[in-house]
């Protein structure tokens, strides 16, 4: 099966960008690989509240899957700058191969053709969901 994959970030965006974005790709399944997304720092995007805004405003399903997230040992020397992002993101790839990734990523995938991968990006900081992307993508 075919499949697009794109991924989105949680933060420095606007509720309208982030839904437009969905609803522009077609996207079927919103894949929220964030290992913290239940704060209130998480704004639209927190769990509960995005489940139900990517049913009804974009009409896709919503999984948050945390054998997909960093782990908190590899996540935190990266928030801290105490790594950079090839450092983070080799260990990041590591993780996941190691904890069998890309089967745990058909799994969810399942039937849809159209996903987005939700991490937290930010102007300054790369995500480990464009990695994920790039893995699942094959390349």
């Amino acid at each position: 099966m075919s499949r697009s994959v794109i991924t989105l970030s949680a933060y420095q965006t606007t509720a309208e960008q982030f839904f437009t974005t969905l609803v522009d790709h077609k996207v079927d399944l919103l894949l929220d690989v964030r290992l913290h997304n239940t704060s209130q720092l998480c704004g639209f995007t927190k769990q509960r509240d995005l489940a139900y805004f990517a049913k009804v405003i974009a009409h896709c399903d919503y999984l948050h899957d945390v054998e997909l997230a960093p782990s908190q040992e590899l996540l935190q020397p990266y928030l801290h700058h105490d790594i950079d992002f090839d450092e983070y993101a080799s260990g990041y790839r590591a993780l996941i191969e190691g904890r069998g990734g890309i089967a745990i990523f058909d799994r969810d995938a399942g039937p849809h053709a159209s996903i987005a991968i939700l991490g937290t990006a930010t102007k300054k900081r790369r995500s480990h969901a464009e990695v994920l992307a790039e893995m699942v993508s094959g390349n």
